[in-house]
């Protein structure tokens, strides 16, 4: 297959090394300052799923030097912020037969990517394993949650075809399935996200560390109900009855194999880089003040999480 691959920071750097050592032609869009090593060194794996490294067919950094392309696949790893230009901007390469794959965090990329691709083309993805940078080009592979789900939203996609674009992402060693209950996922990930990431971020320890201390684990209890109060508002189905079954599932079964993780939103901040706040807390925030909903606790983990972002990028 001939794969786009946008964003080359750690989960891109995993898509892209792994997709192109399982045979298929990978280009990497990525920023100007990361291009020139990976052009040099190619892209380069490590940790649990063992040591890889690849060079890709291609890398560029401006969309402009591919626009006589067309792909198979297209997948998109930038931050949440970037998405609707990022879809802009790679519309006119999406063709009859490209489907864009959507691995972000948060709430709101299928709507902002929607503005310029067909919603019959979109694919989310849950992503819930783990990736460190190292460094340009170099990613370390964590911990993994559970397999990455992809799915289409309002099943415009078939079955069949998100079932063979599943087994492309297995065969390349990347644990992947397809479910026309994405949107239940993808909610799961928000949930997870908005208690473990942000507060992460917040007080710069691991996840076990936030479990393990009572009162950050209240406080995520308290997220966690917030944002369930806000779905059963909404009419929004979960996998979850309440947020008390949900937190069980939590802490029994989501954080053990994740507990030494520490928050991307903290690489984030430490690395004088915007978070994606406002497609987690922030988007529960947003969606609650437009359904008459109270969720102060997520309120002051956003105005938290946004001071350290703000005191970072000063430095």
């Amino acid at each position: 297959m001939k794969i786009l691959v946008v964003g080359l920071g750690a989960l891109g750097t995993v898509y892209s090394c792994f997709l192109s050592l399982a045979g298929h032609e990978v280009t990497g869009l990525g920023r100007s300052a990361s291009i020139d090593k990976i052009k040099t060194n190619g892209v380069k794996v490590s940790g649990i799923w063992g040591e890889h490294s690849a060079v890709l067919m291609s890398v560029v950094s401006d969309v402009s030097e591919l626009v006589h392309n067309h792909y198979d696949m297209i997948i998109i790893t930038v931050k949440t912020f970037a998405t609707e230009i990022i879809a802009q901007q790679i519309a006119p390469l999406v063709g009859e037969k490209t489907n864009v794959f959507l691995f972000q965090n948060g709430y709101g990329n299928l709507e902002a990517a929607a503005k310029f691709i067909p919603e019959d083309r979109l694919i989310l993805g849950r992503v819930i394993f783990g990736a460190e940078t190292l460094a340009q080009g170099e990613t370390k592979v964590t911990v993994i949650a559970d397999d990455v789900i992809i799915g289409s939203p309002k099943n415009l996609i078939s079955p069949e075809l998100l079932e063979d674009y599943a087994a492309v992402f297995l065969k390349a060693g990347i644990p992947t399935k397809a479910s026309r209950e994405i949107m239940k996922y993808v909610w799961g990930k928000i949930i997870y996200n908005s208690a473990l990431n942000t507060l992460g971020a917040i007080f710069e320890v691991s996840y076990g560390q936030l479990a393990a201390e009572p009162v950050t684990r209240d406080l995520m209890n308290r997220v966690v109900g917030e944002i369930f109060d806000l779905l059963q508002t909404r009419n929004i189905p979960m996998f979850w009855p309440d947020a008390e079954t949900y937190l069980t599932n939590f802490y029994d079964k989501l954080i053990p194999p994740t507990a030494a993780h520490h928050a991307s939103m903290l690489q984030d901040i430490q690395n004088g880089r915007r978070t994606e706040i406002d497609a987690l807390n922030g988007a529960v925030v947003k969606l609650a003040q437009e359904s008459g909903v109270a969720v102060p606790v997520n309120e002051v983990v956003v105005a938290m999480v946004k001071a350290k972002e703000s005191f970072s990028l000063r430095r």
